[in-house]
């Protein structure tokens, strides 16, 4: 069951995460960061409190800095690009965020590079109008393009990491370092990038010339359809929960949503966190949920799905506490 996370450290801890970033912010190149900014705005979830220290970041000089600067006054550090498939804590996160910000766009023979701040969707819009319609499968997917890539996101029987060339990925110790497709570890819904230390600046995706007609009728179906089943309004994290394994070798994966709407998951409520009415895997914010709200949810659909099917459904969305990132489920 769901725990409340406890206190990430003494007032001498916070009092002295808050005089880093105060000094931080003094620096000629630190002058852009935000501090003390609520995780709700940055997340589309639209929960979270208040983080230490929000950092833009548009060059791989801008995350050496940030990185070589928070390693010096231990503070822990994570990245967000678009902030979907995140759930926030309400205690918030102390330490600096890096804001992926580089949403440049490169096309060349077969192939087209994009930072990794880019939203998900504007770059397959993009790629659609220069005649590359590889990822119309992806479209209306939210979040960022290095999002995408570090969850290796996908839907109707593709997943990105399949066009993925190439990754420009930033080493602790400040080190760029380019990761062919086989170094990347790409399974369903992650990547080695999601659980080895480095930040995904930059992606190569191999995308050939080919019929746009066909591609912007698959985006224009997609989008429709996704109209019908997600949320347009309401703010939420995108599917809750993974999917399950095929049954057999070669099969399809059996859908998360499929055994909770057996339980009739749809409408279940903790405060103003719901399960959306259309679909039994996304749980949508009301209106003021907190992330407890959306874990105490979490762990009931999650306990039935246990209790009629003895399956444990795994996560997909991740829980950003105050000292870092962990599945969203307990």
């Amino acid at each position: 069951m769901h725990r409340p996370s406890p206190p990430d450290n003494s007032a001498d801890r916070a009092r002295l995460v808050a005089e880093a970033v105060a000094d931080l912010r003094r620096l000629p190149w630190g002058a852009e960061v935000r501090a003390g900014e609520a995780l709700a705005g940055l997340t589309t979830f639209r929960i979270g409190g208040p983080a230490a220290g929000v950092c833009p970041v548009q060059t791989p000089d801008d995350a050496r800095r940030f990185l070589d600067f928070a390693a010096e006054r231990g503070l822990p550090t994570v990245c967000l690009g678009g902030g979907s498939n995140v759930l926030a804590d309400d205690a918030g996160f102390a330490g600096l965020v890096l804001l992926m910000s580089g949403t440049h766009v490169r096309l060349e023979s077969g192939a087209v590079r994009a930072g990794a701040g880019l939203g998900f969707d504007a770059l397959v819009e993009r790629c659609l109008q220069e005649g590359r319609p590889g990822l119309a499968f992806a479209s209306g997917i939210p979040g960022s393009v290095g999002g995408a890539v570090v969850g290796n996101a996908g839907c109707y029987g593709h997943e990105i990491g399949e066009f993925v060339e190439e990754a420009l990925v930033l080493r602790p110790d400040g080190r760029l370092e380019r990761l062919g497709r086989g170094d990347l570890g790409f399974a369903y819904r992650t990547s080695r990038l999601k659980t080895e230390a480095g930040l995904l600046l930059e992606v190569t995706l191999r995308l050939e010339p080919a019929d746009t007609a066909a591609g912007a009728a698959e985006r224009a179906e997609h989008l429709a359809d996704r109209r019908r089943k997600h949320p347009t309004s309401e703010p939420c994290a995108g599917s809750y929960f993974q999917n399950l394994p095929p049954l057999e070798p070669g099969g399809r994966r059996r859908a998360a949503g499929m055994l909770l709407d057996e339980l009739g998951a749809r409408g279940w409520r903790e405060g103003d966190a719901g399960v959306f009415a259309k679909h039994a895997n996304i749980i949508v914010n009301l209106g003021r949920a907190t992330s407890g709200d959306v874990l105490r949810l979490a762990d009931r659909m999650r306990g039935a799905v246990r209790d009629r099917h003895g399956i444990l459904l795994d996560p997909e969305v991740r829980h950003l506490r105050p000292t870092g990132f962990a599945p969203a489920a307990d």
